[in-house]
């Protein structure tokens, strides 16, 4: 039987889900945003600015979606070198349009940038005590847990920018997905294409997404070779451009990250992988063991489907597509037990 992975039907949307503007340390405003990515081809961008949740429904339209979310960080410390600081960054990206209450808050602190100046508008649960956040991986793990119950996207990001270590990561749990590509922190000089990494969650036991993003702050113009924007995207397919259709696939993994290539479609059937995109110089899937399975195009010429086989010895499967630049697109991982069930 034929088992799309990426939905038949529906249509991809172009989307960043990790942005920062004037709200707190961003240089463009909300508005700006909306209107450089939409010249670029976006369709959704999640406002996740630093600890402050302000939703953006004005910005709405048939062609632009805005999603409400928040970036939250835990520093190993609080006063010194911050250069020389372990830290833990998460998004939260509201599920429902009329969530808009932030979990984890505190009335008194860790707001920075621009963002104190909106404290009043920030909504809460107001029964409930200051959260203060310590840099353990219970505390980490707690702060992602009740993102999740509360109704949120949860993603863990950056972990190389945040001299994070195995030893940090491999314990945070209840993250929906990490940023197998963030493309701020790669414009910047950072290891943080990590593929390596998600694969060591998944082996870890971690069923987790990938999602590549821009954590765009625009301290350069947008037409500036240095320009933080537009180089990691997560393809979203959905059934049309609205808030709870696009959040249901996010919840449901019907995405994949990109830093350029298209994947057009991807099911399993009859004990294989299969995938067709945009021309790609090779193919590779992945299947979290000392073996992989790896198509490379001749010279001169272009991949743009393949097929692999997935066995029972395999833990999970997950493809890599390379273009001629060496810019990769990554689907998500699918375990075999999940594949077969």
């Amino acid at each position: 039987m034929k088992k799309y992975l990426l939905p038949e039907n529906g249509q991809f949307y172009k989307a960043n889900l990790h942005c920062h503007s004037t709200i707190s340390d961003g240089k463009l405003t909300p508005e700006e945003i909306k209107k450089h990515y939409l010249d670029h081809g976006y369709a959704v961008v999640a406002y996740t600015d630093h600890d402050i949740m302000i939703p953006h429904d004005e910005l709405a339209d048939e062609n632009f979606l805005p999603l409400h979310g928040y970036e939250m960080e835990v520093n190993q410390y609080w006063g010194g070198d911050f250069s020389l600081t372990k830290t833990c960054h998460m998004c939260l990206i509201a599920l429902e349009p009329d969530n808009l209450r932030q979990v984890c808050w505190h009335r008194e602190t860790y707001l920075f940038g621009n963002a104190p100046k909106y404290r009043e508008q920030a909504q809460f649960y107001e029964e409930e005590a200051d959260y203060v956040r310590v840099y353990t991986p219970e505390c980490i793990s707690d702060m992602m847990k009740k993102g999740r119950e509360k109704g949120f996207f949860v993603t863990y990001n950056h972990p190389v920018w945040s001299m994070e270590e195995r030893e940090q990561y491999i314990n945070y749990h209840n993250m929906h997905a990490m940023e197998i590509c963030n493309y701020g922190c790669v414009k910047g000089g950072y290891e943080d294409y990590v593929p390596a990494i998600y694969d060591e969650m998944l082996r870890s036991g971690k069923r987790i997404y990938c999602i590549a993003t821009d954590d765009n702050h625009n301290y350069r113009d947008v037409t500036d070779p240095n320009c933080d924007s537009f180089g990691g995207f997560t393809m979203i397919k959905a059934e049309k451009l609205d808030y709870r259709a696009i959040t249901s696939a996010l919840e449901k993994g019907h995405f994949y990250a990109s830093q350029g290539p298209e994947i057009k479609s991807l099911w399993y059937e009859d004990g294989k992988l299969h995938i067709t995109c945009g021309p790609v110089k090779s193919i590779v899937f992945s299947y979290g063991t000392r073996r992989a399975h790896t198509i490379h195009a001749p010279e001169g010429e272009y991949l743009t489907s393949a097929e692999a086989p997935v066995t029972d010895n395999c833990i999970y499967v997950r493809v890599t597509v390379t273009d001629e630049s060496g810019k990769p697109a990554n689907t998500n991982a699918y375990f075999v037990d999940e594949l077969n069930a």
